[in-house]
């Protein structure tokens, strides 16, 4: 069964207007989640804010947000100026720009969210914007006010859907360049590349989703499923022990053996 929307407002391009439901396309409300407990009387413990020289505990009414711009010393901002900067409308995705799909980069991208008409009524206006992206080849940018933050949002074509993923800031994407630029322009020998490539058609697989199952959550519910029924927890496996690197090998001879280890796993 579909989760219940968390957000409902409206998709508009210039006069065209339709309700829409968003969810979030990812879960984490299947991963395993621990309380931090008093050992000796086994109640929860409580979080709480306590003055950083004082220590005594702060009210919740005394809490205020501060930025800081030199050693302890902040500016204090109030909630209604924090609010006063927000976008007047959180329940409108205005869509107000389109850029080629292929011009964003992968890292640009933050949480993904479907997006669907809310009712049968604006479906074909949902439709219409949806199918509109899809034939030109762009995806929408907009603004929106998600997780009590405004967020720049895009747009993307996705079957029957639209994908909405939040974007980062452009201060939070650091430039490649900064890492990469001191990487050399050592081109890979052809011999090596024919052997490479060969090695990763060898291991080539069509994806599914269990190639990234979680093993610590399994073995934390084999954990948590023994100590209900009152059994010891499972044996700890024993790690298998990292080969012990070596210089001694070429790359080339190291290419040839993992090709042929690869062809005796087929067999």
């Amino acid at each position: 069964m579909a989760p219940r929307p968390f957000w409902k407002g409206y998709l508009k391009l210039s006069l065209v207007t339709c309700p829409v439901a968003m969810m979030p396309a990812t879960s984490e409300s299947e991963k395993v989640r621990f309380h931090t407990l008093n050992r000796k009387s086994g109640h929860r413990v409580v979080s709480q804010y306590v003055d950083a020289v004082s220590e005594k505990p702060v009210a919740e009414d005394d809490e205020v947000k501060g930025y800081e711009r030199g050693e302890d010393e902040f500016v204090l901002l109030e909630d209604d100026e924090l609010e006063a900067v927000a976008l007047e409308s959180t329940r409108t995705i205005d869509i107000d720009m389109f850029v080629d799909a292929d011009t964003i980069s992968w890292i640009w991208l933050d949480k993904a969210h479907y997006l669907t008409p809310d009712d049968p009524v604006g479906e074909e206006a949902f439709s219409v914007i949806r199918d509109a992206m899809e034939a030109t080849h762009t995806v929408g940018i907009s603004r929106l006010v998600m997780y009590r933050r405004e967020r720049a949002v895009m747009l993307e074509p996705r079957g029957k859907g639209i994908v909405v993923w939040t974007l980062r800031y452009g201060d939070e994407v650091r430039k490649p360049e900064d890492y990469f630029g001191g990487i050399g322009e050592t081109k890979a020998d052809p011999k090596l590349m024919k052997l490479a490539t060969t090695l990763i058609e060898e291991r080539m697989k069509p994806w599914d989703p269990h190639m990234v199952s979680d093993p610590v959550q399994s073995k934390l519910l084999e954990i948590i499923e023994a100590k209900k029924k009152g059994r010891k927890r499972p044996a700890k496996a024993k790690a298998e022990k990292e080969p012990t690197p070596t210089n001694v090998v070429s790359i080339l001879d190291a290419l040839r053996k993992s090709i042929s280890a690869e062809k005796g796993k087929g067999k």
